[in-house]
């Protein structure tokens, strides 16, 4: 494969600092289905101070008791980087004293070095949700700043609608900018937050505030209307160099800026800028599926530089010029932000794909082995019977090994049995039975489990385990079986498709049948042999290299 060549951009020698501001502990929980412990905060904590993030928001600490507990916890907790900042709102218009409001002394007792507090910079949410007039709004802005500031605070101000405030009543909107201002805020955050600004609005108006207070500018967007991440680089762009968003762009309705784009589109795309220090960039990845991981969200594979997809190549002409050249089909290498370059396998694969698959195995072998356009008539005839092997790639690497006889089971099925009882007013019973062999030695197991699959995978794994005592450590994460052929009913074939993780790593199998336990057992034992070719002897990719070098070499003196 030729050496990859990727487009690099001009920049000059001094490039401008943005600082990146992770709200994914607070605005990302607002999201549909997401939730942390404190204990899972903290974890998240610390990984985000490890990529470099220079401002971690930790949610407001009277909200709840998980909030309370996490903000606790982290006085104990020494970030190398990263400040921790504590969320709140302005005091309430009409108090006295500052020192007496709930939210601010809440904001103050927890001892964080930086607080974010939100005000309403959109005459409508003024006179309409708070209820009271434009002065008293103003008023309330510049003291709870000022009280912040007294408190040796480092003072953030998101200025809530701040967009839509400033289209309505741009002179209302700036006098909330120069009320924070004037009580001594360290940052002015602009925020969409219906995110239903345009990029080219943004702009504008970032530009035209840019310089007339004495605190820099930051900006918070939201993904309402597919554009959070491109208001946000055109807000850098116009001057802001503060950026506000969540990992994964998770949050409250169709989301926040996603974080990890911005940042690599900073450091990658924006030529004289700067995100991230210290070559922390190939953390990106890494943490991304950290974070949904504990989020117990699936990882999304269309993330931009991030995603499983990101870097994937399906068409053969796709292949074929990534083989030659990365830079063809790829505008960075993947490597720069942690992730990997994928080759996907399917019916619309060519002799280049399969070859590169069969290197990132350790089989060598060109284009010129008769055994690669029958392995490809092979997998095409099997994805038209509706197998799919995008997200099985552990069933595709064992037909491989297979075709080229490097792979031999570990273990041989002699017969299973599932049966389901139901008796009036009771709940289903089910239970099955596998009898396996291993070096001639057959066991017969039996196991209960909450259907049919449950128990085929207890009563397989726990006849195998005796064998192979590092199956403990496997297990099920996911389960899909989808219907191949509409209006058959329940005579349809089914593919059934499996992930599986020993808690470092996780790969996915395939089956496919009319009968779907036996499409389960297909992809339940591929999960169970490709688990135990994988920790066999460390060698293995080496013989298996010298194996088909050797038939390749045979194949060709045969064939001359």
């Amino acid at each position: 494969m030729s050496k990859q060549v990727m487009p690099k951009p001009s920049r000059g020698s001094a490039k401008t600092k943005v600082f990146v501001y992770d709200t994914t502990l607070r605005d990302g929980t607002q999201g549909e289905d997401v939730s942390f412990s404190y204990e899972d905060k903290i974890l998240i904590a610390k990984q985000l101070d490890e990529l470099g993030i220079d401002y971690i928001e930790g949610g407001y600490p009277g909200s709840n008791p998980k909030d309370r507990k996490f903000f606790q916890e982290m006085k104990k907790v020494r970030l190398g980087r990263a400040k921790l900042v504590a969320f709140g709102m302005t005091m309430r218009a009409g108090a006295e004293d500052p020192a007496a409001d709930l939210m601010l002394q809440t904001l103050v007792q927890a001892e964080t070095p930086a607080v974010c507090i939100v005000g309403k910079s959109w005459d409508l949410h003024v006179t309409e949700a708070l209820r009271i007039t434009l002065a008293q709004n103003l008023d309330a802005v510049e003291r709870s700043v000022r009280y912040l500031k007294s408190q040796g605070r480092e003072v953030i101000f998101d200025a809530e609608h701040f967009f839509d405030g400033y289209k309505h009543n741009p002179e209302y909107a700036a006098a909330v900018l120069k009320a924070a201002a004037d009580g001594g805020a360290d940052w002015l955050i602009l925020c969409d937050t219906n995110g239903g600004t345009m990029p080219w609005e943004i702009a504008q108006i970032v530009e035209r505030l840019k310089g007339r207070f004495a605190c820099p500018i930051g900006i918070h967007t939201h993904n309402d209307t597919e554009n959070a991440v491109a208001n946000t680089l055109a807000a850098v762009r116009a001057g802001a160099t503060q950026v506000q968003g969540t990992v994964g762009g998770i949050g409250e309705r169709c989301g926040n800026a996603n974080l990890i784009s911005v940042i690599a589109n900073l450091q990658f795309k924006l030529d004289g800028y700067e995100a991230l220090a210290d070559g922390r960039l190939d953390k990106l990845t890494a943490a991304t599926n950290f974070v949904m991981e504990l989020a117990n969200l699936p990882h999304p594979k269309n993330l931009p530089y991030v995603g499983s997809s990101a870097f994937a190549h399906k068409g053969g002409m796709h292949v074929s010029g990534v083989r030659r050249n990365p830079a063809t089909y790829e505008h960075i290498d993947p490597t720069m932000v942690g992730n990997q370059r994928r080759i996907l396998v399917s019916d619309l694969a060519g002799k280049a794909t399969i070859v590169e698959k069969l290197q990132n195995y350790g089989l060598i072998v060109d284009e010129a082995d008769a055994r690669i356009q029958s392995l490809l008539d092979r997998l095409k005839d099997l994805e038209a019977q509706g197998y799919l092997y995008e997200g099985a790639e552990a069933s595709f690497e064992l037909l491989v090994k297979r075709a080229f006889g490097v792979a031999l089971p570990p273990y041989k099925l002699v017969s299973y049995r599932c049966l389901d009882e139901r008796k009036a007013g009771q709940p289903p019973v089910t239970e099955a039975t596998v009898v396996i062999e291993v070096d001639g030695v057959q066991e017969h197991t039996v196991a209960a489990g909450n259907g049919p699959v449950n128990a085929l995978d207890a009563a397989l794994r726990k006849g195998l385990t005796k064998f192979f005592p590092e199956l403990e450590h496997v297990r099920l994460v996911d389960y899909k079986v989808r219907v191949l052929a509409a209006g058959v009913g329940t005579d349809a074939a089914v593919r059934v498709l499996i992930e599986s993780t020993d808690g470092a790593t996780y790969w996915g199998t395939v089956g496919v049948g009319t009968n779907i336990i036996d499409a389960s057992y297909e992809a339940l034992s591929d999960a169970i042999e490709y688990k135990l070719q994988q920790d066999a002897s460390g060698n293995a990719h080496t013989q298996a290299e010298t194996q088909v070098r050797g038939a390749t070499a045979g194949n060709r003196a045969n064939s001359g």
